[in-house]
């Protein structure tokens, strides 16, 4: 009995040993990204300098060597800085953010649009369009709490843009 618990106790310390080293980092100062939509994948393992994300308990940034974190995303602008300095920034609607040892990040997200590709003025006639459905349904409805989804998401959009809704 005690010889089979001395060998569970060695396979089990030997298994955490192996799970707690980190993996090499792709280079000095840099990181691996994976961004993933359902439908494609945006970065597969892409050397970055950082990513910040729109986390649901506020912004933070990811660097090489970040410590490991979980995270849910809030609708805002995820932005990827570059080796170079060159910044991409997205507006993603949501989804999770898995920091792992040895400098990778996961970001999952149904939905990312480049900020680029985003017309403000569709934004904010979609936010207004949203606002009057929203004070026009009835209160504790379905209607009404989509409404109110249309309007935050279109809030969000309308900060990553330097929009003032309200």
């Amino acid at each position: 009995m005690m010889n089979s618990l001395r060998r569970a106790a060695l396979r089990t310390t030997t298994t955490l040993t192996r799970r707690t080293f980190a993996a090499e980092a792709p280079g000095a100062g840099l990181m691996h990204l994976n961004f993933n939509l359902p439908q494609e994948t945006l970065y597969a393992a892409a050397p970055v300098k950082s990513v910040v994300v729109p986390g649901a308990m506020g912004e933070y940034e990811v660097t090489a060597d970040h410590v490991p974190i979980v995270a849910e995303l809030k609708a805002g602008m995820l932005t990827i800085n570059h080796e170079g300095g060159e910044t991409e920034k997205y507006f993603v609607a949501g989804g999770f953010s898995l920091t792992h040892e040895g400098s990778t990040t996961d970001i999952v997200c149904p939905e990312a649009v480049k900020l680029d590709d985003i017309d403000s003025a569709v934004v904010q006639k979609n936010y207004e369009a949203a606002k009057a459905k929203a004070a026009s349904a009835e209160a504790g409805s379905m209607e009404a709490a989509e409404a109110m989804i249309e309007v935050e998401v279109n809030r969000a959009m309308g900060g990553a843009l330097g929009l003032t809704l309200a």
